[in-house]
């Protein structure tokens, strides 16, 4: 669950530290003092885009970071293991956001990515947005609820990537049995190309080896002359240094036995002495095995042109050969293969019945959650004044398929407007989709893994008994997960377990947000606010009073 909240110089938020209860708690106050800009806060920690304005007027950067508990998680703790990112039971994601729009992701401590973020915020916050209703009206979007709700998630990415495999085999024997002729020609072109790279024989360490070769032939004379020069002056010639260092080193010996303070001194010449000698007999060695070999050069050069010239025929690098004969054999192996028409054609008979096996299993599954969640969003839609509603779930055939199965889902709302279940869109009102949607997301959210809910003004467009009802739906969703709701409604925010305000005042002329948590008097007075607007009389505190022990 989300413990702490840190915000800083962010939208109209300098600083905030947040630390959070259990339960259900509301956050309320005048409309456009900042209470979603908490939520956007929490979204960016989570990985959600972030760009510069962000930043609130006259800073450098904004920052985000939250903390969560993650003892009972076992899923985050395989994650961030499985991730290089482990720490103790907490977890800490942290957002920077800077001027030019670029972000920076830590987790733990650790520098992270953004998908990073997304990926571990899938276990941790559920955020509801005031506008989700709208989304509803799509048919992927209740397709991508209903199989969420039912945990069918990996079965769905099996049987899109079942879909595809079948498509794309279907695909190349179509290709192979419309342009069997260009493709023989292409297939005639490879072999040749590729028995021509298969007889060069050419490695990438290969070329690195001829280019060290040649360079040292090329200049052997050089280097011979070079060596017996070096002997000369460091041994063989009068006056060498080897004989010079000798002399030094017998002085330096013979004249410590008098003064000790010089051993030192001697110690060291005599090691130079050693190594001295040491580098004679290595260029010896390296002299005497030193040879002129044109025979050799001409050699390592033949085959340094051969390999120029079958990159230039190819415009590549002489290192990019070997990596083009690999792209032409695995190409020349589908063109192979695509040429046994008969096989290919059992090869995509079996794809496509392995897709037809796991989209059947997928269905099955979305079958059963249909009807399952028919009978309980109709349940929770009674609860919210819509007595006469019924949800379905319809699951309408598509075709062949698709790559998210054999079916797409269709909500379907009966007995508001006639007893015939229709699309959710054609019968449903402003108000009554909002409360439907509602209905759907305490549904969900009840099967949800997440410890954190978080409903953003989702109760727009409904009041009176029915916000009470709201209120105590997210109540009992408060017993089971962290829940909290930014809501107008007073009687949303009085069934609440914990309550904040926002505010916003000016500030050394500077417009800035601020968050209060409240007791009991302030949740009267800001219950009563709600209620009541600008004047707050006896009569609208009394109320609010009775909200609260409704509770």
């Amino acid at each position: 669950m989300l413990r702490h909240l840190t915000i800083r110089d962010f939208v109209i938020v300098d600083r905030l530290e947040l630390e959070f209860s259990t339960g259900f708690g509301a956050l309320t106050g005048e409309t456009g003092a900042g209470k979603s800009i908490l939520i956007d806060a929490l979204a960016l920690a989570l990985g959600e885009r972030a760009d510069a304005g962000v930043i609130r007027s006259g800073c450098e950067k904004a920052e985000v970071a939250a903390t969560f508990d993650v003892a009972r998680l076992p899923a985050v703790a395989a994650w961030l293991k499985a991730n290089d990112l482990e720490g103790d039971d907490e977890l800490l994601l942290r957002r920077v956001v800077d001027a030019g729009g670029r972000s920076r992701a830590y987790i733990n401590g650790s520098p992270a990515t953004a998908q990073q973020l997304r990926e571990v915020g899938e276990w941790l916050v559920d955020i509801h947005g005031q506008h989700a209703h709208q989304s509803l009206l799509r048919s992927d979007a209740q397709r991508n609820l209903l199989d969420a709700h039912a945990g069918l998630g990996g079965l769905v990415r099996d049987v899109g990537a079942a879909f595809r495999q079948w498509r794309e085999l279907d695909q190349t024997l179509r290709a192979a049995s419309e342009g069997a002729e260009a493709l023989q020609r292409e297939r005639e072109q490879l072999e040749w190309q590729v028995r021509e790279l298969d007889t060069l024989a050419f490695t990438v360490d290969e070329w690195a080896t001829l280019d060290l070769e040649h360079r040292r032939l090329g200049h052997a004379a050089s280097l011979i002359e070079g060596a017996q020069f070096a002997i000369g002056l460091l041994s063989d010639d009068d006056g060498a240094c080897e004989r010079q260092i000798d002399s030094v080193a017998t002085r330096l010996s013979s004249l410590a036995e008098y003064d000790p303070a010089l051993e030192e001194v001697a110690g060291l010449v005599a090691s130079v002495q050693a190594e001295l000698s040491e580098a004679v007999s290595t260029l010896r060695r390296y002299a005497d095995r030193a040879d002129l070999d044109p025979a050799r050069l001409a050699e390592v050069e033949r085959r340094m042109d051969a390999v120029m010239a079958a990159a230039r025929k190819y415009r590549v690098q002489p290192q990019e050969l070997p990596a083009l004969l690999s792209g032409w054999r695995e190409r020349l192996a589908a063109l192979q293969a695509s040429a046994d028409l008969l096989a290919l054609e059992k090869r995509v008979a079996a794809a496509r019945q392995a897709f037809l096996q796991q989209a059947g299993e997928l269905s099955g599954g979305r079958r059963q959650a249909a009807e399952a969640m028919g009978l309980a969003v109709s349940q929770v839609m009674r609860q919210l004044a819509l007595s006469s509603g019924r949800f379905e779930v319809a699951l309408l055939p598509v075709g062949d398929g698709a790559v998210y199965g054999l079916e797409q889902v269709e909500f379907r709302i009966g007995g508001l407007a006639g007893n015939e279940a229709k699309p959710l869109a054609k019968v449903a009102s402003g108000g009554e989709l909002s409360r439907i949607s509602l209905a759907i997301q305490v549904l969900t959210s009840r099967s949800a893994s997440v410890q954190t809910l978080i409903f953003d003004e989702v109760d727009v467009g409904i009041g009176g008994g029915v916000a009470e009802i709201v209120g105590r739906l997210l109540n009992e969703l408060g017993g089971e997960r962290q829940v909290l709701c930014v809501t107008h409604l007073p009687q949303v925010a009085a069934q609440a377990n914990w309550q904040w305000q926002v505010s916003k005042a000016l500030r050394d002329g500077v417009t800035l947000s601020a968050i209060q948590s409240l007791d009991s008097a302030g949740r009267v007075q800001e219950i009563a606010r709600m209620l009541g607007g600008v004047e707050i009389t006896d009569i609208t505190l009394q109320h609010a009073r009775e909200l609260l022990r409704l509770k």
